[in-house]
């Protein structure tokens, strides 16, 4: 198994649900108010941990009571908080996420905090230990120039880059073409690409797009409608798993810390997407992000109950 380095966000989620998602100027009753661990880097480092990933968690906090839920976190987690670095200025962050009951579905804000302040200083500090990895996985919540600045020192020590590239914003581009992987949604792939991703034809432009700005693989996760995959000279879409959904907030990060997981286990792209696609399924039927996180031997036994009911399926016909 190889190391996996996570440098992201950490940032507490604020979490409340309703019959529906508020719209402009509108005021509605929520209830199962909920506070707990989240930033898409950590719940993103999380997976990868209860996956049974060999990671290193490097993320930023303020020195305040949100700090010290990463800290209790991490612990209870089994996650060394070595490089759980601390600004003594500036606060933790925070997400305000609204859940449809109805759909599952959810709106967030984000205001990353302490993580959206990388300093020289801090990058100093984690080159070493980003040296030593195989893969990095990196998003968007991070402030850019530090940003920009570990993706290309890991380009350069041979690192593998991964990048989710959520939440959108406008980026240089240039950055693109010291990435191996990135992993967009569909409306992250569209504001970079101009493409309006809703199939395997259309994605399969989009990640043309991306190839031309200089990024090596792409998978654009699309929801219930599954992942495409353009890995080398072959592509594919691969299904969703169907399941009853309670929560997406996490499904992204799910996906991302169980894709790069089964990567740094050796297995090829594909394979590597079903596993990340298992890890999703599993944090939907579940309340919150991190906390939502499947165990790897849950990940496996839904993997194997799914490939015992199709050969069951084929003996039958």
């Amino acid at each position: 198994m190889s190391k996996i380095v996570m440098f992201g966000s950490f940032v507490v989620d604020l979490m409340g649900r309703a019959g529906k998602l508020p719209g402009p100027g509108e005021t509605i009753f929520a209830h199962g108010f909920q506070t707990g661990p989240g930033g898409k880097g950590s719940n993103q480092g999380v997976a990868v941990h209860r996956a049974g990933g060999d990671l290193r968690m490097i993320t930023k906090v303020g020195e305040d009571m949100f700090g010290q839920v990463a800290r209790d976190f991490y612990a209870a987690e089994g996650i060394d908080d070595e490089f759980l670095l601390v600004d003594k200025e500036v606060a933790t962050g925070a997400a305000l996420i609204m859940v449809d009951e109805t759909t599952a579905q959810n709106a967030i804000y984000i205001m990353n905090g302490a993580s959206g302040h990388i300093t020289s200083e801090d990058l100093e500090r984690v080159r070493p230990e980003i040296k030593k990895a195989e893969y990095l996985l990196m998003q968007l919540e991070l402030n850019l120039d530090a940003t920009y600045e570990i993706i290309k020192y890991a380009h350069g020590e041979g690192v593998k880059v991964v990048v989710n590239t959520a939440p959108y914003l406008p980026i240089d581009e240039k950055i693109f073409q010291y990435i191996d992987i990135v992993t967009p949604n569909e409306i992250e792939a569209e504001c970079f690409t101009g493409v309006k991703v809703a199939d395997e034809a259309s994605a399969l432009q989009a990640a043309g797009i991306f190839r031309e700005k200089g990024v090596k693989d792409v998978v654009i996760t699309l929801g219930s409608r599954g992942v495409f995959v353009l890995c080398g000279q072959e592509y594919r879409m691969i299904p969703a798993k169907k399941v009853r959904a309670v929560d997406t907030t996490g499904a992204g990060d799910a996906f991302n810390g169980g894709f790069v997981t089964a990567l740094s286990e050796g297995k090829d792209m594909f394979s590597a997407v079903e596993f990340g696609n298992q890890t999703a399924a599993l944090s939907v039927m579940k309340k919150g992000s991190s906390v939502a996180m499947p165990l790897r031997k849950d990940i496996d036994a839904a993997m194997l109950k799914e490939r015992t009911e199709e050969h069951d399926e084929k003996r039958q016909i």
